[in-house]
């Protein structure tokens, strides 16, 4: 089979089978997955100093 007849995901599903993959793309991967990571511990760190800021407000 030829590069082109192999249909790869675009995005990266937990669980999906990983064979197919080739070690760059598998580290492309791993950057996407650490990329999402980051942006959910900044997510979590906003609502963390939300509820502070809203806590904050409220012992006034």
């Amino acid at each position: 089979m030829d590069e082109e007849t192999v249909k790869r995901p675009k995005a990266h599903e937990i669980g999906m089978m990983l064979d197919a993959l080739s070690v760059s793309e598998l580290e492309e991967r791993i950057a996407v997955l650490e990329g999402e990571i980051a942006r959910l511990r900044a997510a979590i760190a906003a609502k963390g100093d939300s509820r502070k800021a809203a806590e904050a407000a409220f012992k006034l």
